[in-house]
């Protein structure tokens, strides 16, 4: 098997004195995992880092054995773009762990894959959360644990929809949910509007659902928990400036 791609690091794992096995997601091919020779020699310590977009021939003898990456050619380099702000490296490693914990290998990511680009395409953006907060609803909806936001859960109505349920993940309308609502999420309008501008207020309540759904749905079932930095985020997002 043989092929080229090209794709953003996720995890960079050291294999003897200076090869490494290196996780990527890919557009065309999900998230992927090889053998890189000769990766953490100082001739490439500039390329092998989380974040980091690059070009690769891979090729395996058979299908069943894991994928070799060689002719790597580094696109994009995001590193500068993380290393002098806590915050952001808090959402660099929580990206990169959650695909890597979450995503099987060579799945469809679909609009997921757009949500991981869009976050490094704005990292240097002053909303640079907001596009951490997207990538981390459309992790639920690939998972197959997406809220339903079309309707109400009790009257059925489209109209007024203000909050979520943390138990079911089901909208409410106003009327109903409102005597309730300390006990309920803020239905997240903005990121079905696809609004990039939303208040701190709306960013700290779509973190605070995608991260209590991903526990209780997905990481408590396989023995995980949500990555220690992105606990960091709930904190930053109070004097977050857009």
């Amino acid at each position: 098997m043989q092929f080229s791609s090209s794709g953003y690091i996720i995890k960079i794992r050291n294999h003897g004195e200076k090869s490494a096995i290196v996780t990527l997601v890919c557009p065309d091919r999900g998230k992927i995992v090889g053998y890189v020779n000769g990766a953490t020699g100082k001739r490439h310590l500039g390329i092998y880092q989380p974040g980091n977009y690059i070009s690769f021939n891979a090729y395996a003898r058979v299908e069943e054995n894991m994928l070799s990456f060689k002719g790597v050619e580094l696109v994009r380099s995001h590193a500068a773009d993380f290393v002098m702000n806590n915050d952001k490296i808090g959402a660099l490693v929580s990206l990169c762990r959650l695909v890597d914990e979450c995503v099987a290998e060579n799945d469809d990511l679909g609009i997921l894959y757009t949500a991981v680009d869009d976050f490094f395409a704005h990292i240097n953006d002053k909303n640079w959360l907001v596009y951490y907060s997207f990538f981390e609803y459309y992790l639920l909806e690939f998972l197959g644990i997406g809220l339903d936001v079309s309707k109400c859960a009790v009257t059925g109505k489209k109209n007024d929809l203000r909050y979520i349920s943390p138990k079911s993940g089901r909208a409410v309308c106003a009327e109903i949910g409102e005597p309730y609502k300390d006990k309920l999420f803020a239905y997240p309008q903005y990121i079905l509007d696809k609004n990039y501008q939303p208040r701190n207020a709306e960013i700290a309540n779509v973190l605070s659902m995608t991260g209590s759904f991903l526990q209780k749905n997905f990481l408590t079932q396989h023995n995980l928990q949500l990555p220690e930095n992105r606990a960091d985020l709930l904190s930053i997002v109070k004097t977050y400036k857009i």
